[in-house]
């Protein structure tokens, strides 16, 4: 099995992109479970506009670990809040760490002005660096006006150590450099793909998951995007529409396959990267970020020690209204900025949209996905649909 891939959302559409990914694997919605809100166009981060996504995968070898050479089962996502272009024109953000066991890198900078003005990237653990020193090459290949004094993309990072060669560094910033010129508009692909290639979610295989929904305000309709890179969950707490799955399903769980392994229950890490257009106050953005466990928490998780929960959160409204830049720091004397915002009064839509498209986020990385052999035989099973449909018919839940 070798696999070395790069993709960016598509255009072309051979399925139907609420119910199955573009590679055809079959989502949340195509298994019938019943989901609350009404999703955008793609089901996807990508719904909202001007957002990209790319991913470039790596896939290569078997057999025993050879640190350094393999197993790799791993890769790099790539986000744009205002795609390739727009990078320059920064967005409104806030982020949250729900649990801090984990690491994303500029949010001091997020958590001093509120404002974004560079891409985003998630990748395993140990390839922090490698991601982050590629997306200072792509913004000083592509933005050197941007990057002429610095710039603090932000990098995020789960823990692949179970089926990948994590210490191997197989990630490398021309990987990162090729995730950000992949990124696309369009349905996204969903499961091992990505930064997401080597996770586990509840003891089943774990990745990346996208949703959206629309919210209504006023004569406007406003899209609330999610992107979940997941590694994290215990078996037993897996729910789905209120079912306890992962008790019905205790073989096959990669923790009781070696006792000596030395992974705790429910360890792991989870990423959640938040976009709307609709405008929104730095502050808001934080309050999205915060209901982001909600949303984990309906698909049965208690949050573990051992479990990096960080959560980022932008708006893409009030476009071309902040100097760009370090300009951007620096001001524009005599000049004041001025936007305008969804009162907070009005926030409560927005909030249910987070909880609910992360929850189907989570249950797309589950369903869109496939078993996977790692390093010295390590196996972690895909949710077996069949065992899903018949649990949730034997707890009356009606599959749409």
């Amino acid at each position: 099995m070798d696999e070395s891939s790069t993709a960016g959302a598509g255009e072309t559409l051979s399925y139907d992109p609420l119910t199955h990914t573009p590679s055809g694997r079959l989502r949340a919605r195509g298994l019938g479970i019943p989901l609350e809100g009404r999703p955008g166009r793609w089901n996807a981060i990508t719904d909202v506009p001007g957002v990209e996504l790319g991913y470039v995968t790596l896939v290569e070898g078997e057999g025993p670990l050879v640190p350094g050479r393999g197993p790799v089962r791993t890769g790099v996502t790539a986000i744009h809040p205002r795609g390739r272009q727009g990078t320059s024109d920064p967005v409104q953000a806030g982020w949250f760490s729900f649990n801090g066991n984990g690491e994303m890198t500029g949010t001091v900078l997020i958590e001093e002005t509120g404002l974004l003005a560079a891409p985003i990237l998630i990748t395993n653990t140990h390839s922090v660096g490698a991601a982050h020193t590629g997306a200072v090459r792509w913004l000083t290949e592509r933005h050197p006006r941007l990057s002429k004094l610095w710039v603090l993309p932000v990098v995020a990072e789960t823990w692949d150590g179970y089926l990948n060669d994590t210490n191997g560094q197989h990630v490398k910033p021309e990987h990162a450099f090729a995730a950000l010129e992949a990124a696309r508009s369009g349905p996204v692909d969903e499961g091992s793909v990505g930064g997401g290639t080597g996770m586990i979610c509840y003891g089943f295989k774990g990745g990346s998951g996208t949703a959206s929904r629309l919210v209504e305000f006023g004569d406007q309709t406003y899209t609330v995007g999610v992107f979940v890179q997941a590694n994290f969950g215990w078996r037993p707490e897996l729910t789905i529409a209120g079912v306890p799955i992962g008790r019905h399903i205790p073989e096959n769980n990669p923790l009781d396959a070696d006792p000596s392994w030395l992974m705790p229950p429910g360890a792991g890490s989870c990423i959640t990267i938040v976009a709307t257009d609709a405008p929104l106050l730095p502050g808001q953005c934080k309050a999205l970020a915060r209901r982001v466990p909600l949303g984990l928490a309906r698909t049965g998780t208690t949050s573990s020690h051992f479990s990096g929960d960080i959560f980022l959160a932008f708006s893409t409204g009030n476009p071309g209204s902040v100097a760009t830049g370090p300009i951007t720091l620096l001001g524009r004397p005599g000049v004041t900025e001025s936007q305008s915002w969804v009162p907070w009064g009005e926030c409560d839509p927005l909030f249910a949209a987070v909880v609910y498209a992360v929850e189907e986020a989570v249950l797309d990385v589950l369903i869109a996905n496939e078993d996977m052999t790692g390093w010295d035989g390590h196996f972690v099973p895909a949710l077996p649909h069949d065992r899903v449909r018949d649990l949730l018919a034997s707890h009356r839940i009606v599959l749409g």
